[in-house]
């Protein structure tokens, strides 16, 4: 059963990430490379290994089934030609018999591949398939879809009733099925709440002390950052016409109690999926998938304040890529695209789960570091700039690297979240100027 955390436990599960200002990276199952190239592989595995992603490239059928008995992996990258013609094809396939869940496998050919190898790919288990020069970005980008596919996190539901009794109820019957809950008896402190707890769904109570349930799905309505997040009404009201009326005032369903556990985890599930699915267009950007320059000013400013109140350390940065216009000149827009794919997906690997990170514009990325001192942040993000230096590119006539400057900056009194993206900018345009591939922080005054 999955218990809402504290705000004493958030904060201890959250300082867990440092120890002496040090990220502490995070475990991971390694990924099993196979080509027939081998060196390529090693290449490839070394790239990969900048990303935080950690590869294992296997040189014989032998030491890939050595290594599926040793561990499982996260996903599997083979060659269908590997060990001979077609042999991959077979090798991934038997690797796969009798486990009780198949491994992410996305099969790989040098050359254009015709419909019977690429059938012959799905019946083995395949669910990507690439051909041509296997480039590290892309490749990562594809295994993180790949692994990423089974997980999801979970539905995150705000229960905001007077009866303590009713909404533990609630919560026991959510928890049961994974989802991550947060209970309310006081009405009134509602949009505070929906600040720091962020919900994908609301179950509200008709009927409260304070304020009735559609008066405070109306107060929730005002704020256009609510305006998508599903409303479930949960009460005793048997009234079809009370219920329709509730509805029409900001509400998206409504279920009778008693419920049964099944139709409200069913009909929060499906509410929930939904309004992900429609968020995630709203809020992130369509190349990289990050927060678009809207949210994460937002979650700037959420964060700004759950600092304050929790008296934690935040810190915000501003990156861009060196020379990016050259990069467009000379090597053309779909260069230019893949490196800030790339950059996108490093950001994604090496920070935690707990940062927030955003396209603030073209080329321009922004990172906010909750629980972080300046320190820390420094430490963390000079160490990805020295990182994305050494990823590859295979261009003509010659292999393309690329390079950041970034800005960071910590809160202190005097700032909101304006005016520490405005220091934060002044600190990346300090960076440019010292010569780029740097990182400068301003010190708190």
């Amino acid at each position: 059963m999955i218990q809402s955390p504290q705000p004493s436990q958030e904060r201890a599960k959250r300082s867990s990430d440092y120890v002496d200002d040090v990220p502490l990276p995070p475990l991971r199952k390694p990924v099993y490379i196979l080509l027939q190239d081998h060196d390529r592989a090693e290449r490839l595995a070394q790239q990969l290994e900048f990303f935080g992603l950690g590869v294992h490239a296997l040189a014989t059928a032998e030491a890939f089934c050595a290594a599926m008995r040793g561990r499982l992996p996260a996903a599997i990258v083979m060659d269908v030609d590997f060990s001979g013609p077609g042999c991959g094809l077979l090798l991934a396939a038997q690797a796969q018999l009798g486990l009780d869940q198949a491994v992410p496998l996305l099969f790989f050919s040098l050359h254009e591949t015709d419909t019977p190898t690429r059938l012959a790919a799905v019946r083995a288990g395949g669910q990507a398939f690439m051909t041509g020069t296997l480039e590290a970005s892309s490749l990562l980008e594809k295994v993180e879809m790949l692994t990423n596919a089974t997980q999801y996190d979970p539905f995150r539901v705000l229960i905001i009733d007077d009866s303590r009794t009713q909404a533990l109820h609630t919560e026991r019957v959510l928890n049961s099925a994974g989802m991550i809950t947060r209970s309310l008896t006081e009405p009134i402190r509602a949009m505070a709440e929906l600040a720091d707890f962020q919900p994908d769904l609301i179950i509200l109570d008709l009927y409260m002390p304070d304020c009735t349930g559609p008066e405070l799905a109306k107060v929730i309505r005002h704020n256009d950052r609510y305006v998508s997040v599903p409303i479930i009404y949960l009460s005793a009201e048997d009234d079809l016409n009370k219920q329709l009326d509730a509805m029409s005032e900001g509400g998206d369903d409504f279920l009778t109690k008693p419920v049964r556990s099944r139709q409200l985890l069913t009909t929060v599930r499906n509410r929930a999926v939904r309004a992900r699915h429609l968020k995630a267009r709203m809020v992130r950007d369509s190349l990289t998938g990050l927060y678009n320059h809207t949210h994460i000013l937002q979650l700037l400013e959420d964060c700004r304040l759950r600092a304050r109140r929790e008296q934690q350390p935040l810190s915000f940065a501003m990156l861009d890529i060196d020379h990016f216009k050259k990069i467009n000149d000379r090597h053309g827009h779909p260069m230019g695209d893949r490196v800030i794919k790339s950059l996108a997906l490093f950001l994604k690997q090496r920070l935690r789960k707990t940062d927030y990170i955003g396209r603030y514009g073209g080329e321009e990325f922004a990172i906010v570091l909750p629980n972080t001192p300046l320190s820390a942040a420094y430490k963390v993000l000079d160490e990805i700039r020295r990182r994305f230096a050494e990823i590859i590119y295979p261009a003509q006539p010659h292999d393309l690297h690329c390079t950041f400057s970034a800005g960071v900056v910590q809160l202190d009194q005097a700032h909101d979240a304006l005016s520490m993206a405005s220091a934060a900018d002044e600190a990346l345009y300090r960076a440019k100027h010292a010569g780029r591939n740097c990182v400068v922080r301003v010190d708190p005054a």
